[in-house]
C-alpha cells in the first residue's frame, strides 16, 4: 500500500503484547488495511525508536491499539498494560488514539493465515510474528469497519 501524501486517511494499528507487537496499516478513504510489521517489546516495553519510526514512515492521522478484554467483558492479564501503551502512544505521538476490544483477534488472524496456506498462497510455516501483524489488521478491519457503519447510519 503506498504512503498517502495527505496523512488524514492514514491509520496505523498496533496488536499489543509483552513480547511483540502487531503493526497494520489501513487507510479510511478505501476502507483497506493490511499487516505491515511485528516489532520488539521487552517484558510490556516497546521499542519506542521502532514505534517511531513507523509513525515517520507513515505519518498516520490516528492510531488504533487493541484492547484484550475477556470473554465475559471484564479486564484481563493484559487490559490495563494495552491503555497504558495506548495512553503513551498518543502522548508521544501526539495522535488521537482509538481502542479497539480485541477479544479473538488473534485466533481470527491464526485461522485466516493457516487457511492462506493451506491453499498455497504462503508457501512457508507461520510465526508467530505474522499472526501478531495480521492480528493488527484484524483489529483495524473492525475499526474501519465500525467507523464506516456508524457514519452510514
Amino acid at each position: 500500500m503506498p504512503r498517502s501524501g495527505d496523512a488524514g486517511p492514514t491509520v496505523l494499528a498496533f496488536d499489543y503484547g509483552l513480547r511483540r507487537i502487531g503493526v497494520a496499516v489501513g487507510n479510511t478513504l478505501t476502507g483497506t488495511a493490511e499487516p505491515l510489521a511485528t516489532l520488539q517489546a521487552r517484558d510490556g516495553n516497546p521499542d519506542w525508536t521502532a514505534l517511531a519510526s513507523c509513525v515517520r514512515e507513515w505519518q498516520p492521522g490516528m492510531l488504533v491499539v487493541g484492547v484484550p478484554y475477556n470473554m465475559d467483558g471484564s479486564a484481563g492479564e493484559l487490559t490495563g498494560r494495552s491503555l497504558e501503551f495506548a495512553a503513551e502512544l498518543g502522548r508521544r505521538f501526539g495522535l488521537a488514539v482509538a481502542p479497539v476490544d480485541e477479544r479473538l483477534s488473534s485466533r481470527e488472524a491464526g485461522e485466516a493465515l493457516r487457511l492462506r496456506r493451506r491453499s498455497g498462497a504462503i508457501a512457508r510455516r507461520l510465526r508467530r510474528e505474522d499472526v501478531d501483524k495480521e492480528a493488527a489488521c484484524v483489529l483495524l478491519r473492525q475499526w474501519l469497519e465500525g467507523r464506516m457503519g456508524a457514519a452510514a447510519g
